[in-house]
């Protein structure tokens, strides 16, 4: 019932509602692919996963080297065999590992190498019509293969499903993620200087930047703030990018919901500017500091409230399904 509402789908106006989406898997011949077409899906999302040859380039020894990117092929090729499915690509999210860009994140040497990486694939991005690039500022261990920190990823959830959690009260035990605490001053410098660094790019390659909340939305994780956690960080993110049209939210309805926030009242501060690019569904219930993730009919989010205000908006962007329970 939910998926039915008016407001996702215009047969008249197709190219003004919003759309459901979904992560592409191409390792799997074009099953997947068409599998999702069968499911009524229009448009998917890649990942550094997404391509089967790109394994070595962004490995952890060449994270910081020239090359650690994607190429103009790389693109053309991915969206070409979604395209042959029927498929349109909405956005590439995380394009690198992790460790791609933790230099960055932690102000290290080796970040002008990285950011220059990220330029390369964002222009190529731009040629190959690929429109959005999603990033998120989470600094987690070296060697980390998922942002989303949890303390546990087999918590029992509805009839034997097993769901991720977070718990502070056992976080707050973590050791240090790297080898010194850093102060939150350090972490809005290192930002400011990475968004400086590509914003221009961003604009004249026609490519969007999607910034993803802190998962979990916490103050600190071993040592380490986290800077979009609330409202005011968000806010303070458009604003170092001179709220240029090229910089906005990955808006995930699952860290919004564990923050406790307002959703409606968020949806429309950012979405009247037009600073939502596409959001994550997610079921979440409880907030910081203890949550649980769940299927979607049992979360704490209104759906359908939020849906509403997204069409209130004008938002017609993806919406992409994640953190399903297993």
């Amino acid at each position: 019932m939910l998926w039915d509402a008016d407001f996702l789908y215009d047969q008249e106006h197709p190219e003004e509602v919003m759309r459901i989406c979904a992560y592409a898997r191409l390792d799997a011949g074009g099953d997947y692919l068409r599998f999702l077409k069968q499911f009524g899906v229009d448009d998917v999302v890649l990942s550094s996963a997404s391509h089967p040859d790109l394994e070595q380039r962004f490995s952890t020894e060449n994270a910081d080297k020239s090359g650690a990117h994607w190429d103009f092929q790389d693109l053309v090729l991915v969206r070409v065999r979604c395209e042959d499915a029927g498929l349109k690509v909405a956005a590439i999210e995380n394009p690198v590992p992790a460790w791609g860009y933790d230099r960055i994140i932690f102000g290290l040497p080796g970040r002008d190498q990285q950011i220059e990486n990220l330029l390369v694939t964002i222009r190529n991005m731009g040629r190959a019509e690929i429109p959005v690039f999603g990033y998120n500022w989470m600094g987690n261990p070296p060697g980390a293969t998922r942002y989303s920190w949890r303390t546990s990823l087999a918590t029992p959830g509805r009839a034997g499903s097993e769901v991720s959690s977070f718990d502070m009260e056992i976080a707050k035990n973590e050791p240090l993620f790297r080898d010194r605490v850093y102060t939150e001053k350090e972490m809005w410098d290192n930002y400011e200087y990475f968004i400086k660094a590509i914003i221009a790019e961003a604009e004249s390659a026609g490519v969007r930047l999607a910034l993803h909340p802190d998962d979990p939305p916490v103050e600190q994780l071993g040592g380490v703030p986290r800077l979009f956690n609330g409202l005011e960080g968000f806010e303070r993110a458009m604003a170092i990018a001179g709220n240029s049209t090229a910089s906005g939210l990955n808006f995930c309805l699952g860290n919004w919901s564990a923050m406790g926030a307002d959703i409606p009242a968020a949806i429309r501060h950012f979405g009247e500017r037009g600073q939502i690019v596409y959001g994550h569904i997610q079921g979440v219930q409880g907030t910081v500091p203890r949550f649980q993730e769940s299927f979607l009919d049992e979360a704490d989010c209104d759906f359908l409230a939020v849906l509403r205000s997204l069409d209130e908006v004008g938002f017609d962007g993806a919406l992409l399904p994640g953190h399903n329970p297993h």
